[in-house]
């Protein structure tokens, strides 16, 4: 077993080897300082979607959503609560399919808002709809072995 994890930075799409003691204590990333494992949810370029659904260790759950959608923008603050419970052993971040309408064909997204369960360069799962925090959460921890955490409030 490995005892260090490649994290993309979502900030500037640099690769970061994180040492698996390290997750909870903020680390940041080497070239632009960026947080990596705070329980934010990341904003998506297309290259860093990409290169990290493709090459992160860490399971990343992706929002496919776009700011017209009302679903979308209503399930924004549940996708929060979802990624400060998750942190730090899965990292969620949103790709605006707006803006990167290449990157969602490919994803075969067919309705927003979408979310992508991606570990180790595979897409694990898949949930359609608005869904509350605790509903991402289960959705989570059903496909991918996750330490415990609180409940979600």
């Amino acid at each position: 077993m490995t005892d260090s994890v490649k994290l993309t930075c979502a900030a500037c799409g640099q690769t970061n080897r994180v040492p698996l003691a390290r997750l909870a204590a903020a680390p940041k990333c080497g070239i632009c300082g960026a947080a990596l494992t705070d329980g934010r949810v990341a904003d998506l370029d297309a290259a860093a979607h990409d290169k990290a659904t493709r090459t992160d260790d860490l399971p990343l759950l992706v929002d496919y959503w776009a700011p017209w959608c009302g679903p979308c923008r209503a399930m924004a603050p549940e996708f929060a609560k979802a990624a400060k419970a998750l942190a730090p052993h899965v990292r969620l971040a949103k790709l605006n399919t707006e803006d990167h309408s290449s990157i969602s064909a490919r994803a075969g997204i067919r309705g927003i808002p979408a979310l992508i369960l991606y570990h180790r360069g595979r897409e694990i799962a898949r949930l359609a709809g608005a869904r509350p925090a605790a509903d991402i959460v289960a959705f989570v921890r059903t496909h991918i072995a996750t330490p415990s955490h609180p409940p979600v409030s």
